[in-house]
């Protein structure tokens, strides 16, 4: 549980009161719990779709993590780093703008972002660019 992300939805009042109505008969154990079997439902209905994403575009699925020695092994290899991510990229916290700059080329993460604050929003704006 320590690697789950915080998500905040807001919902009409209709339909909390359905969500707390059905927590209440006991179907669910409360409102977050409702939340969650209702997203796995809804990626499970559509793992067509995704397995055929991650197929076609060449997704990796989990987590990635690099440390500054990996980084600056990549530099020195000429290397430019190009990665579609469904899940977490985590970036060591020290790793510099300038680093990321010179190692990461095209980048979409569909997931998180753990990393440094600016090379975080310089991650970001690579995905938008793709």
């Amino acid at each position: 549980m320590a690697d789950l992300e915080k998500v905040s939805i807001n919902l009409g009042p209709v339909d909390l009161g359905q969500i707390d109505l059905l927590v209440d008969q006991g179907y669910y154990n409360n409102r977050t719990d409702f939340i969650r079997i209702a997203i796995k439902s809804q990626l499970d209905s559509h793992s067509s779709v995704i397995k055929e994403l991650k197929e076609k575009k060449y997704f990796v699925v989990g987590v990635l993590e690099f440390s500054r020695e990996k980084l600056e092994e990549a530099e020195r290899d000429g290397l430019l780093l190009d990665i579609n991510l469904i899940g977490g990229l985590i970036v060591a916290n020290d790793i510099t703008i300038d680093l990321a700059r010179k190692t990461f080329g095209k980048v979409r993460v569909f997931g998180i972002i753990r990393a440094p604050e600016e090379v975080k929003t310089y991650l970001r704006s690579l995905h938008s660019r793709s």
